[in-house]
């Protein structure tokens, strides 16, 4: 045992020159590439976003959406197009009513308007229950249909493509997607419609997600500062410059002969949504993005939930990337300018480099380096430039500009399972087509009584609650960490004692885990 040991550090010191020394050198160039890849999109997105506010470059100044006539007793109803709206379900026992009932509230003439509930629900009490709140719509006049299918194949994308085959959807030229926790204001349809009715060349009309349980918990705000940049930021910057974005799979008005000449849904990936929005583009199709035009929608409630959701995000792209980019790169029917926006900005960079470049940079290459001080980080790679990429990341919520540094450690820490997920969906691994339908809680969460019961069982199933992976990444970071408090030269250990805490916690699972109560 004595001999093993003391044979270590002399193995050590044979491979350290040779090998080791080399490696870690690549991965820095590689690592630090990859950062100022980040941060010239970040900034380019940050200007042109600066140019749209200055020049005030809106849609409504880009394309014309005169509001239909309500008034014309002679045209009546006919002035206005017919209208599908789409509410996928799985077992959405918390959140059916509301979303039923939002879209039956919306102010667009009846006869011009049919609701079609996909359920897809396992439940059969949830199944009753939906199908109920459809009769009870329906005998209030609304045109709502309730639809089910045998199995689940292709998911939502299945659900959707089954919904499009009733005869009755042929008299429809638009058609709108809610997932089941939305519930769009009134005037959504007035607001969004006008710009396909008006503009004969464009598909799509998305609209903006607002959160109703931002507040409800940090990890929530973490969220939303995410999804703020996504939709401030990234959905604007691109519908300006260049016409194209990934449609968000809810919120969004779809020209439904766009859709068909596009292929209709399809079930190759877990982001459908996406799929679509990119086979259309490439037809030559244009997209709208209205900022002003807000959907309330619910935020994950629960680390389990959000990881979920978060995998599906990642990996999906990822493998949407690996399947399409030829098909991107021989098409003719679009500019190279569209063609290098698709491929680099929206994939490359967004999709795989952000994820990837987070852990492997922060949580991986920059503590590894602690151990070999031959090779050193540039100070404007590790210190400034990060801050810099932060910085611009959040401008999308000012309101949350306090919580930037626990954002920048929940968001590493979720690095972990993103550029996971990536790998998977590149290299189309095993969980690359896992379908995990968030949940949501809708106002059940209001309803649930704090009793000591009920904190006393979360508190007997701690064990279910670690996170083995999450602990392992924060082991490694602290000791890192005391290792540089001892022997380094660069500081690091600031970072990484902090970086180790917020694996703790959320390894530990007190990030997400106990829902508050109202």
């Amino acid at each position: 045992m004595d001999a093993g040991a003391a044979a270590l550090p002399e193995a050590w010191s044979q491979v350290r020159a040779p090998v080791i020394v080399p490696l870690l050198r690549l991965a820095v160039a590689v690592c630090l590439t990859m950062s100022v890849l980040l941060f010239l999109e970040r900034l380019y997105m940050g200007i042109v976003i600066a140019g749209v506010r200055l020049f005030r470059f809106r849609p409504d100044r880009r394309y014309r959406c005169d509001p239909l006539p309500e008034d014309d007793p002679e045209l009546g109803s006919s002035a206005f197009p017919s209208v599908l709206v789409q509410i996928p379900m799985f077992n959405e026992r918390e959140v059916y009513q509301l979303s039923i009932g939002a879209a039956c509230g919306l102010s667009w003439p009846a006869d011009r308007l049919v609701v079609q509930v996909l359920d897809d629900s396992t439940d059969e009490v949830i199944k009753e229950m939906v199908r109920l709140e459809c009769e009870r719509w329906a005998r209030k006049g609304i045109n709502i249909t309730y639809q089910i299918r045998d199995d689940r194949k292709g998911y939502k994308a299945g659900a959707l493509k089954a919904g499009m085959k009733h005869a009755y959807v042929r008299a429809c030229e638009y058609v709108v997607i809610f997932d089941a926790d939305f519930q769009p204001d009134p005037d959504f349809l007035k607001r969004t419609v006008p710009y396909l009715v008006h503009n004969p060349e464009i598909a799509l009309v998305q609209a903006r997600w607002r959160f109703v349980n931002a507040d409800e918990c940090l990890m929530t705000r973490m969220q939303e500062m995410s999804l703020d940049y996504h939709f401030t930021v990234e959905q604007e910057a691109s519908s300006s410059v260049c016409a194209f974005f990934g449609f968000n799979g809810t919120a969004g008005v779809w020209r439904i002969s766009a859709i068909n000449e596009a292929g209709g849904w399809k079930d190759r990936t877990t982001v459908e949504d996406m799929d679509l929005a990119i086979r259309a583009s490439l037809k030559g199709w244009k997209f709208v993005y209205l900022g002003e035009v807000q959907v309330k929608s619910e935020l994950p409630s629960t680390f389990k939930a959000f990881r979920f959701q978060q995998h599906r995000w990642s990996c999906g792209p990822a493998n949407l990337f690996r399947k399409m980019l030829m098909e991107i790169v021989t098409n003719k029917k679009v500019t190279i300018w569209k063609k290098i926006h698709v491929i680099y900005n929206f994939f490359l960079i967004r999709k795989i480099v952000a994820h990837i470049i987070t852990f492997s940079f922060y949580c991986l290459v920059i503590p590894a380096t602690i151990f070999v001080p031959e090779v050193r980080i540039p100070k404007w790679g590790c210190v400034y430039l990060p801050c810099a990429i932060t910085l611009l990341n959040s401008v999308g919520t000012p309101r949350s500009f306090h919580l930037l540094f626990f954002w920048v450690a929940f968001e590493n820490v979720m690095s972990l399972h993103r550029s996971k997920a990536t790998l998977i969906g590149l290299l189309e691994a095993g969980r690359a087509n896992e379908w995990v339908v968030t949940a949501k809680l809708g106002s059940a969460m209001k309803m649930k009584s704090a009793n000591k019961a009920g904190l006393r069982k979360q508190f007997m199933r701690i064990w279910d609650r670690l996170h083995i992976t999450e602990l392992g990444v924060g082991t490694f970071l602290f000791s890192c960490g005391w290792y540089d408090l001892a022997y380094g030269r660069d500081h690091f250990y600031i970072y990484l004692f902090f970086q180790s805490i917020a694996f703790f916690i959320i390894g530990f699972g007190y990030v997400g885990t106990i829902v508050p109560q109202s």
